[in-house]
């Protein structure tokens, strides 16, 4: 039974989704003003892993995730580089589409935009007006009526009248209360608008996901997703006016991941300690940011420095011995040794399972995969024939993909085994007549290619890593 952790009720709970074998999970994506970061990759992995799970559990996901390509941060940048806002926006959602692809996440099944929503969310903050939730100001700003909502800050467990006290106005806002946020923003000269009842403006941040996701999915929702930095005041806003809305709860489960510290610190752009997914990706192979969050727990902090980085690297390394060939002239291993391979494959498919299933715990669902290796490099060892691996290696493929990792790709499954195979022949030919310089060069050339070679007394094997 799938248990997941809701942040709303700060417990675990049994998953039941509103429909049967169907899940609605909607995820806040990034605002676009900038090359996205390694803590953006952190949240997007979190949630690939999430959703692979489910399908590998037999769930259809629709997964969502928006692109905010309306906002002061990109209108900011834009002014400073002389650009149109959308046309900087529509630059980095190109970027970002190739981090993620780079970082083998797989495509949404939507990937709604702002700018694409403006006639939805002009008809929400109206309807929240006509309820008495909203109200527009003499400026042409719109705000909601926090204190109107009696379930205000029940997320993020925080109490009106706490959040009240010192709490200003600020020049130029005409709120009835400092904690009223803004759903509609009046136009300031020179920016991008839309056309409102209320005058020229923009939407403010929480109203674009709640039409969103009203757009995409409806009233209601299985899974709303993101970084634990968006619990207040981005998704407390969104439950409010969302519900407001439509008088329904918006989501049965609130899944947040944690933060992304360099070192003991968190990241900051003020700080000056951002590293970007295109940085990261020169230095590092893809599946090692992977392997670090499957490392840790997804609600946790998470340490990203070059010690954890290297950690993570030696995990993939152990994963992927687990896919060598067997050795050369190999003989089958009895009998006894194939059913203990058998047994060991099987355990791990169900440890993993049941790992998995509380709360996505991939850090205990990797030391089943880990005992699996074990056992398959002891047959290796003990003169197991490819035929014989090929099963439980089938077993680690499979669940090794689960978790979005492409060991398998990258430890030669296809046409490159063939390939190496022969090269190794060509270096077994070449050490036979002495000609070791040039064995030494096809070594070294391999290894450069990520494939290892090992000679021994029983002749030359090959692994990759």
């Amino acid at each position: 039974m799938l248990r997941v952790y809701n942040t709303i009720t700060h417990k675990k709970e049994k998953f039941e989704t509103l429909e049967p074998n169907t899940v609605k999970m909607y995820v806040c994506g990034v605002t676009v003003y900038n090359d996205a970061h390694v803590g953006h990759a952190m949240s997007a992995l979190v949630f690939d892993i999430i959703r692979r799970y489910l399908e590998y559990r037999g769930y259809k996901v629709n997964h969502v995730m928006n692109y905010t390509d309306v906002d002061d941060k990109i209108i900011a940048r834009a002014k400073k580089l002389g650009k149109d806002p959308l046309k900087l926006a529509e630059h980095y959602i190109k970027d970002y589409a190739q981090n993620l692809a780079d970082l083998n996440i797989l495509p949404a099944t939507s990937n709604p935009r702002v700018s694409n929503t403006i006639d939805l969310i002009v008809e929400f903050v109206q309807g929240l007006i006509n309820k008495g939730y909203a109200y527009a100001a003499k400026n042409g700003d719109v705000y909601f009526r926090v204190d109107k909502d009696k379930d205000y800050g029940r997320l993020s467990r925080r109490k009106l009248e706490d959040m009240q006290a010192g709490v200003r106005i600020e020049i130029g806002q005409e709120k009835e209360n400092p904690l009223d946020f803004a759903l509609w923003k009046a136009a300031k000269p020179g920016e991008i608008f839309w056309e409102s009842p209320w005058g020229k403006g923009r939407p403010g941040w929480h109203i674009e996901c709640s039409a969103m996701n009203l757009a995409e999915f409806g009233e209601q929702i299985d899974i709303h997703g993101g970084g634990n930095d968006l619990v207040f005041p981005h998704h407390e806003n969104e439950i409010a006016q969302s519900e407001s809305y439509t008088g329904l709860e918006l989501a049965r489960y609130w899944i947040h991941n944690g933060m992304l510290q360099l070192g003991n610190q968190k990241m900051s752009k003020s700080v000056g300690n951002i590293i970007s997914i295109n940085e990261f990706l020169e230095e590092r192979d893809a599946d090692v940011m992977r392997m670090l969050i499957l490392s840790g727990a997804y609600r946790a902090p998470l340490t990203f420095t070059d010690e954890t980085l290297d950690a993570a690297e030696r995990g993939l390394e152990r994963l992927k011995s687990g896919f060598r060939p067997a050795l050369p002239n190999a003989k089958r291993i009895p009998a006894d040794g194939r059913s203990k391979l058998t047994t060991q494959a099987e355990s791990t498919t169900q440890a993993f399972t049941d790992t998995m299933d509380d709360d996505f715990n991939t850090a205990g669902a990797l030391a089943p995969l880990y005992e699996l290796v074990k056992a398959i490099n002891t047959a290796r060892d003990q003169n197991a024939s490819d035929e014989q691996l090929a099963p439980p290696q089938a077993t680690l493929r499979e669940l090794t993909g689960v978790l979005g990792l492409r060991l398998a790709e990258k430890t030669g499954a296809g046409g490159a085994d063939k390939f190496i195979d022969l090269l190794v022949e060509v270096r077994t030919e070449v050490r036979a007549q002495k000609l070791w310089s040039l064995s030494d060069v096809i070594r070294d050339k391999l290894k450069e290619l990520g494939v290892t070679i090992e000679d021994s007394k029983d002749g030359t094997a090959w692994r990759w890593g």
